[in-house]
């Protein structure tokens, strides 16, 4: 039950929360290693971080004194501040990109019984010349068949609210509780405030176009259709050693254009993937791999990338077989490459073997070579 006595329920309230801490930050955390398995399983959503807090005993007290006390003590309705405090546990995921808010919202909705949604990005965008941060705000509950499970069962009575926004907005939100006297400063310090958060959300915005045309370009690649080399080359891996590649006509001219396309992270894909394609290639060691082959070739096209690997990998793959007999080391599939270039120019790929690999190959190049004559 509650009253109308501030003070009264002041100190109730305090006796709650000390009595309560414990349970509710194992809840907190609890939550946020539900929702760190839940993402990648229903929506494969990239996320950046999900942290959970427990909201400090005085700073409920204070919201509750300034957001609902005057209103319940005009209407003379009872109340205690626990039944007011929705963030109590608070929840915040930082997703990547914009329109992933709206996939992460969608799986909150369906996993949780909502009992409130707050869009931050509507309420922004909407009010002129008004500074924020966006992001959405959801207050939940936990719902069957979860609440059946024992390790949920003693959250059935909690409301917790979760945070949604980008990188960039959450950079934005604790720059801007940084400001102090927001309401209070002159008109042209607000003005730098909003140019300030239109730069934020110009980068929200780019980060989101780079994303997508990044991706318009790998899946050019894929729909392209594979050279009659990097087919035959990858047959030549999985097997026994090289094979050469069949003879074929003159390409007509947008295949001479894409062969000579300068070597990329791309197209570098859409050739390794043919000699490897069990390999997962992770885009950041690409991306500076391909640097590193630029480097030492910087005229490289797509079609002398494709020619080194496909002339030169099968004697690597044997030799391959060889240093794995050998040592307990492994050759990945960047390692079989940077062989494979040094085998293909001794002189412009030197730099692509460190000192010791170089001269363990070259001893085997030389023992091959004595065993073929």
């Amino acid at each position: 039950m509650g009253s109308l006595d501030f003070e009264g329920e002041k100190a109730r309230f305090r006796v709650f929360y000390e009595a309560n801490s414990a349970r509710l930050q194992n809840a907190g955390r609890s939550l946020v290693s539900l929702l760190t398995d839940l993402l990648p399983q229903l929506g494969s959503v990239p996320f950046s971080k999900i942290e959970s807090r427990l909201k400090d005993r005085e700073e409920c007290i204070k919201k509750f004194n300034l957001k609902y006390r005057q209103a319940l003590e005009t209407e003379s309705t009872d109340y205690e501040i626990r039944s007011h405090i929705s963030d109590l546990v608070g929840l915040r995921i930082v997703c990547l990109y914009e329109d992933d808010i709206e996939k992460i919202g969608a799986i909150l909705q369906s996993e949780f019984e909502v009992v409130e949604v707050t869009d931050k990005i509507s309420t922004i965008e909407n009010t002129e010349a008004s500074f924020g941060y966006k992001g959405l705000h959801f207050d939940l509950k936990l719902k069957n068949p979860r609440l059946e499970l024992p390790e949920y069962r003693a959250y059935a009575d909690l409301q917790f609210e979760v945070q949604v926004r980008t990188i960039v907005q959450d950079s934005w939100s604790v720059l801007d509780h940084k400001i102090k006297y927001k309401k209070s400063i002159p008109n042209h310090l607000k003005r730098r405030i909003n140019t300030l958060a239109a730069l934020f959300e110009l980068a929200d915005r780019e980060f989101r176009q780079i994303r997508d045309s990044t991706e318009e370009e790998i899946q050019k690649e894929e729909d392209e259709p594979a050279e009659p080399a990097d087919t035959a080359a990858a047959q030549g891996v999985n097997g026994a050693g090289p094979v050469e590649a069949p003879r074929t006509e003159p390409p007509a001219s947008p295949a001479i254009e894409r062969r000579s396309a300068k070597l990329n992270a791309f197209n570098f894909l859409k050739i390794a993937s043919h000699f490897f394609p069990a390999f997962d290639f992770v885009p950041q060691k690409v991306d500076g791999f391909v640097q590193e082959i630029v480097t030492a070739q910087p005229s490289i096209s797509r079609s002398e990338f494709n020619q080194y690997l496909r002339e030169n990998i099968g004697i690597v793959k044997r030799y391959q077989v060889h240093f794995e007999d050998s040592s307990e080391n492994r050759m990945n599939p960047f390692t079989v490459i940077r062989h494979s270039l040094y085998l293909g120019d001794k002189t412009l790929f030197q730099g692509m073997l460190a000192t010791l690999a170089r001269k363990n190959f070259e001893k085997w190049l030389s023992v091959q070579a004595a065993e073929e004559l």
